[in-house]
């Protein structure tokens, strides 16, 4: 069985396309079409370029990015040592990544962010589901307050912790990826292919190479915690100002992590979609350094750390629309001890972790639709599934495989709506 997420290249005559190509832009009569066709445009020259790196006088660049990436060794040998608890992956060309932002502190680049104490916790976590048809991909955040099961984990120090009810982001901090992906696969039977962590240097140079990334803001920011004075509107942000944007929580939207997770999921949207731009592609310049950046930041499972695993998860990628790339947040509420955190919202968490698991398309209707509707009023946090599907969701939910949902589509399938967007919306936060 290969176990990547996407068929190996056949060489240079064979090669596919690459880049997911997810990102906000303007909206307009026509616009999935033309954007399909942008996509695979883009992800055409993709290709292209990474072969010349890849060929010919390129092969020391080739040689160099490749050993940029490190490989989660550790990692691999306690999700090993675990095997036999681990899920079964149900279906065998879908693929389940586990998506880590670290707040590290260690180092020159991430010391100026806090006193370093020697751990790090997960500041991001996605859990990115590929579908075997690759026809979309669903990035599902998990709030870093959400309570779960944490079992006993290998400490950096080289002692194992006891296992223990508490926040999620616990895990990353007590026993680094390997304990993160155990507890979102305990939490949800959902095994995890793969992994990727990436920590504030990464991102901010990956912003920084692609000469930055715009945002729209509804007004304007002036957050001393995070060093952010913005004006509202339409604003490129740098490195810098794009960390203070994704992180900040109680100076943006209502305070809550809830919009600090869909601010973050539709920066990373707008983040793909310009690497994937035609100035970013066709430009040697600007593509090296978007290539050094991504590969220096990374640190993944070995059978990713490479340039051809992660070429092949690309390749995977190459023909989803941005209208199917969907953002959604696990279904939560307040914790019944402390409303300051998050438990599973059941039913609609269990309905969504088995559609996953089995690979079933999964429902998200545009934030818009619910734009109105505060979560006093709604008595729940945006990301729960609804009970029932309004008229207005009707119109504008859109299914996995990219199928308009309606009352037809609604009277031959029961499946849950999740409250959500995708990467084509545009939107101010």
């Amino acid at each position: 069985m290969n176990d990547t997420a996407g068929a190996p290249p056949a060489g240079p005559a064979g090669g596919g396309t690459l880049g997911p190509g997810a990102g906000a832009s303007a909206s307009g009569a026509g616009l999935p079409r033309r954007r399909r066709r942008r996509w695979t445009t883009r992800a055409g020259l993709g290709v292209a370029a990474l072969l010349v790196v890849a060929t010919g006088t390129g092969w020391a660049v080739y040689v160099k990015l490749d050993g940029n990436i490190t490989a989660d060794e550790a990692a691999a040998a306690e999700l090993a040592r675990f095997e036999r608890e681990r899920p079964t992956a149900l279906v065998e060309d879908a693929r389940n990544i586990l998506l880590i932002g670290s707040d590290s502190r260690s180092g020159d680049e991430n010391g100026h962010y806090g006193r370093d104490p020697g751990t790090e916790r997960s500041d991001t976590a996605i859990l990115l589901h590929l579908p075997a048809g690759r026809g979309s991909a669903t990035a599902v955040s998990l709030p870093r307050d959400l309570m779960v099961d944490v079992p006993g984990c290998l400490r950096r120090n080289g002692t194992r912790a006891e296992p223990v009810f508490t926040m999620f982001n616990q895990a990353f901090q007590q026993g680094g990826s390997a304990c993160a992906i155990r507890t979102v696969e305990k939490l949800t039977g959902i095994r995890m292919d793969h992994h990727i962590v990436v920590d504030f240097r990464g991102f901010k140079e990956m912003v920084e190479a692609v000469d930055g990334v715009e945002v729209c803001l509804r007004e304007p920011i002036d957050d001393k915690a995070a060093k952010l004075k913005l004006p509202a509107g339409r604003v490129t942000l740098n490195g810098e100002q794009a960390l203070g944007y994704v992180r900040a929580r109680k100076s943006l939207g209502d305070g809550s992590d809830t919009h600090r997770m869909e601010r973050q999921q539709r920066f990373l949207g707008a983040l793909v979609n310009k690497v994937s731009g035609n100035d970013v592609l066709l430009n040697p310049a600007k593509l090296y350094p978007v290539l050094h950046a991504a590969t220096s930041s990374l640190t993944t499972d070995p059978k990713l750390a490479n340039l051809r695993g992660l070429y092949e998860l690309a390749r995977g990628l190459r023909d989803i629309p941005a209208e199917h790339v969907q953002f959604l947040t696990v279904p939560r509420e307040p914790y019944a001890k402390d409303a300051n955190r998050d438990q599973l919202s059941q039913p609609a968490t269990e309905e969504l972790f088995e559609r996953l698991r089995r690979d079933a398309p999964v429902t998200v209707a545009q934030s818009t639709a619910r734009s109105s509707i505060t979560e006093s009023e709604s008595g729940a946090p945006p990301g729960n599934s609804d009970d029932a599907t309004t008229e207005s969701d009707r119109k504008v939910t859109r299914n996995e495989s990219g199928e308009q949902s309606g009352e037809a589509a609604e009277a031959t399938s029961p499946a849950p709506t999740f409250s959500g967007n995708t990467a084509a919306e545009e939107a101010c936060t």
